[in-house]
């Protein structure tokens, strides 16, 4: 008996021993829906899992899966609205939803897990949650747009006017009070889950029980109004109490109207503020309730008494009203909201990250503006997008304005020459004690702040003067999870890497916006020019699946697409209708589909991008179009603007080229079959007019010969190949005789990155970049700049944050880093790891979380050896090219890889490696 009870502690022992160590070697570590981890807003009728996996060991790939959905976060059979079974797959992206569509408007509970091909089962995954939106008016169970009041019809202005610093009589626009709401409900029993859909316009802010509701900032996000306004779905369970409880909404104005004086880039009026409101009740004894925003809700005019998002904004401390947010509170003086009509022909969720206030940047220094009576100059160091919180003491009555900007003029004050002026705040205080204000809805780009009419705290102080306690800026931006990490021993890349970064992060809102401050519009040309740049850096799922939503609102009927969206203001010629930037129709969703695996984005855009090449074709003769930006800001003997050294009709027809080209893959991938050799043979005769205009056979030199000119038709496909070889030495012997400076602008300076990196011609990357001698990355940081400038020389009379001319961040982790995946992967089921150490640079190391999982390439370069630290995700295959010609020189983890099974090969002078997923080390001895 003493026996068969030690075999059975022996037997217990090692059972725990294996499922431990079956749960260390394989497991599931990150669930998301449709992208997103904490995923709101999901539609029925089509949504989709994906999952990443971890494992000790190498080449793992997932054999089969088991998915549930429960109605409740216990899982059993009753709650089960789908079990998938065990599905052999090695699928663990884009699952899509099979059964039954749920119930909108509710949450619903996820798990899965995971078989490996050496036998491995995970656990179950941590359980997830989504929740369902709304998506019909019924659905919205009686809910209205309410408001204060109403604009009057004659004063809508949509398209709105380009009105940069000039006055405009005809419209009293923006004077409106900006209100607050308020409505009070009882809860009579034990509550088991709330949940609110919300929106207010242009931006709205929510309280309950005198408590904001979630993190979001400048919610929700920008659309053209008559067409989509989005909402946002919060669960407010915990902020709930038995008895009386309230909520509360401040309104302000956003693009949805802008006022009419100070600045103001574009002036729009689709409506005075408004929102709409459903809480859904959901209670332990399973009953349920809703509280709609309706007739019976109050409202009042709040002490934001100014927003621009343009302009600034003023807050009247005195005229704040405590306590208007929570129960109980008297709101007899109150009056009725105004039932208003929709202002859109969609109410639909907000898929993407929201913008948030993401950090507080540390103040640098203070110093007193000497020429002006209490003034003072804050400088954080970092140009960066942003807003403040101000902490100040004194009288009521008194009033702080405060100016920011991201560079000085000659007497030291808040220069706004080139970013928009006049943006300014102004607060007004009410005498009782330290009170603390942030605006809540507008922003602007800036460094410094120049601070009036109070004295900091550090200084000495004076009668009836406010007292400065402190000023904070908090930088805000897309809250969209950081993907990427980069590294190099060589400082100065570091520091462009960071300056890079900056015009990213400032410019990552809810569009891609070209500057944060003098525009703050969705300039098109970036989001696939700097894209491999941005998606190497924040997951832009959500953002890049938006901005198609945009185009696809603001196409014209004739198939244009403009400029910018969403387009609120329709800009003269080029600036409104440049192929090169409207060319982010064809070309946005299929980045989205190259990076993410996600088709559906290209079939949505498809009538989209035929309509939009067919528009092209129309402007057209004998296929050469030639109006446009061109090459916008490169770098010829003028001031920069108008492309200068390249002919816009080579870059406005290259483009179109590459569009009609694309179509004809995207056609054979969403099942379009017969327009795949249609787009084709367009192609072909795009190519055939192109190089007859722009080639000449002779010298082998694309018109001017300049940076851009050679170098787009190396990428995008118009240079036949028995010619590659010539071009590109045409390419370099530009490059040398210039004395390796850039010229190249926003749209060819991307082709030239591309260009250089895939022809092998790494080394000139590396001399036109690390130096600050002559414009470029290197003289901005010489000059101070602490985000990436509007122009090469960081000209102070443009922008100094600026989102174009970034493309270098793409080389950094697809060149330098070497990250990357083959032509025929989807996001990054196969990597590629090619690794391009240049200029006696010692080390790299470059890190993506792409949607299988993390991706990373760490290398050092000796007298010795070259050593390269590779990871590869659960699920994923790798290619490994290494710098060296003789696979005998190469070792993984000390063993030969000759012998140690590798699928090797000598190509092109390198030693290409096939790996799955796992860890190596791999050494080439020299």
């Amino acid at each position: 008996m003493a026996q068969k009870k030690v075999t059975y502690i022996l037997a217990v022992i090692l059972l725990a021993f294996f499922a431990c160590k079956q749960q260390s070697t394989f497991s599931i570590v990150s669930t998301t829906v449709d992208n997103m981890e904490e995923a709101t807003g999901i539609n029925p009728e089509s949504f989709f899992f994906s999952w990443k996996l971890q494992s000790l060991e190498r080449g793992v790939k997932q054999t089969a899966y088991q998915l549930q959905v429960s109605k409740n976060i216990d899982f059993s059979e009753d709650n089960l609205i789908w079990d998938s079974g065990i599905v052999q797959d090695e699928k663990s992206i884009l699952v899509n939803y099979k059964v039954a569509k749920p119930e909108p408007g509710q949450p619903y509970f996820w798990r899965v897990k995971s078989t490996d091909n050496y036998g491995n089962e995970s656990d179950w995954s941590a359980v997830n949650q989504f929740t369902t939106g709304l998506f019909s008016e019924k659905e919205w169970q009686g809910a209205k747009w309410i408001a204060f009041d109403e604009l009057a019809p004659e004063n809508r202005l949509v398209p709105g006017i380009h009105l940069p610093g000039k006055s405009y009589s005809g419209k009293d626009l923006g004077f409106h009070k900006l209100p607050l709401f308020r409505k009070e409900f009882q809860l009579k029993k034990e509550l088991k889950q709330a949940l609110v859909f919300v929106s207010g316009l242009g931006h709205y802010e929510m309280n309950i029980n005198g408590e904001k509701v979630g993190n979001r900032f400048m919610a929700p996000g920008w659309t053209h109004y008559d067409k989509t306004v989005l909402y946002n779905t919060y669960d407010v369970t915990e902020m709930l109490e038995l008895g009386v409880n309230a909520i509360g909404l401040t309104l302000g104005n956003g693009f949805f109207i802008v006022p009419n004086n100070r600045y103001r880039k574009v002036m729009t009026a689709y409506g005075n503020p408004m929102m709409i409101l459903k809480m859904q009740l959901e209670y332990s004894d399973g009953s349920s309730e809703i509280v709609v925003s309706d007739e019976s809700w109050h409202t009042a005019p709040g002490p934001v008494a100014y927003s621009s998002i343009y302009a600034g904004e003023t807050y009247n401390a005195t005229l704040e009203q405590n306590g208007w947010d929570n129960p109980e509170f008297d709101d007899s003086n109150w009056q009725n909201v105004m039932v208003v009509d929709s202002p859109c022909e969609e109410l639909l969720p907000e898929k993407d990250y929201p913008v948030e206030l993401k950090e507080t940047i540390p103040l640098k220094s203070i110093a007193k503006i000497e020429d002006l009576e209490n003034s003072y100059l804050y400088d954080f160091g970092q140009n960066a997008s942003g807003t403040f919180e101000l902490s100040v003491k004194g009288n009521r009555g008194d009033s702080i304005t405060i100016t920011p900007a991201e560079l000085l003029d000659e007497n030291g004050h808040a220069n706004q020459r080139a970013t928009g002026r006049s943006h300014f705040y102004t607060y007004v205080l009410k005498g009782d004690g330290v009170e603390t204000w942030q605006p809540k809805f507008t922003y602007y780009g800036f460094r410094y702040i120049q601070l009036d009419g109070g004295t900091p705290s550090t200084e000495k102080q004076l009668a009836g003067v406010p007292e400065i306690v402190g000023l904070k800026m908090i930088h805000n931006r897309n809250a969209s999870p950081e993907v990427g990490e980069f590294s190099t021993s060589f400082e100065l890349f570091n520091r462009i890497d960071t300056l890079i970064k900056w015009a990213i992060k400032s410019n990552f809102q809810s569009v891609l916006t070209d500057c944060p401050h003098r525009e703050k519009l969705g300039w098109l040309e970036q989001a696939f020019l700097m894209g491999e740049g941005v998606h190497f850096n924040y997951d832009v799922y959500g953002l890049y699946v938006k901005i198609v939503d945009d185009m696809i609102a603001a196409q014209t009927a004739d198939g244009l697409v403009p400029d910018i969206a969403p387009e609120y203001v329709e800009f003269w010629q080029d600036f409104r209708d440049s192929p090169e930037w409207g060319s982010a129709a064809v070309i946005v969703p299929w980045l989205i589909y190259k990076w993410y695996g996600d088709i559906e984005p290209m079939k949505k855009a498809w009538p989209m991008m035929e309509k939009y090449v067919q528009y092209l074709k129309g402007k057209s003769e004998n296929h050469i179009i030639d109006y446009g930006l061109g090459d916008w800001y490169d770098l010829g003997p003028e001031r920069p603007g108008y492309a200068q050294l390249t002919p816009k009709a080579l870059t406005a027809t290259a483009i179109y080229f590459y569009d009609v080209k694309l179509m004809s893959e995207i056609a054979g991938f969403i099942g379009k079959d017969s327009d795949t050799g249609k787009y084709s043979a367009w192609s072909e005769e795009i190519k055939t007019a192109f190089n007859t205009k722009f080639f000449d056979p002779e010298t082998k030199i694309y018109s001017t010969g300049s940076q851009t000119a050679i170098s787009m038709p190396l990428v995008v496909g118009l240079v036949d190949e028995e010619n590659r070889e010539e071009v590109v030495q045409t390419l370099v012997e530009s490059i040398s005789n210039s004395k390796y400076e850039l010229t190249a602008g926003d749209v060819g300076f991307n082709y030239l990155v591309k260009a250089l990196e895939s022809n092998g011609q790494n080394e000139l990357l590396y001399k036109m970049n690390a130096r600050d001698d002559v414009p470029g990355y290197g003289y901005q940081l010489k000059k101070g700049a602490t985000a990436l400038t509007e122009s090469w020389p960081a000209l102070e009379v443009v922008s100094n944050n600026h989102l174009m001319l970034g493309h270098l961040m793409e080389w950094f982790y697809k060149g330098l880093g070497g990250i990357g995946q083959t032509e025929e992967s989807l996001a990054y089921k196969v990597v590629k790891i090619e690794p391009k150490p240049v200029g006696g640079i010692q080390s790299a190391k470059a890190k993506y979380e792409s949607p299988y999982g993390t991706i990373s390439s760490s290398w050092n370069d000796s007298e010795e050896f070259f050593s390269l630290d590779v990871e590869v995700p659960v699920n994923s295959n790798a290619v490994i090219i290494l710098p060296t010609k003789n696979i005998v020189n190469v070792t993984e983890n000390g063993a030969p890889v000759s012998a140690a099974g590798f699928n090797a090969e000598q190509l092109n002078g390198k030693v290409s490696l096939k790996v799955g997923s796992g860890n190596y080390t791999f050494k080439v001895h020299k």
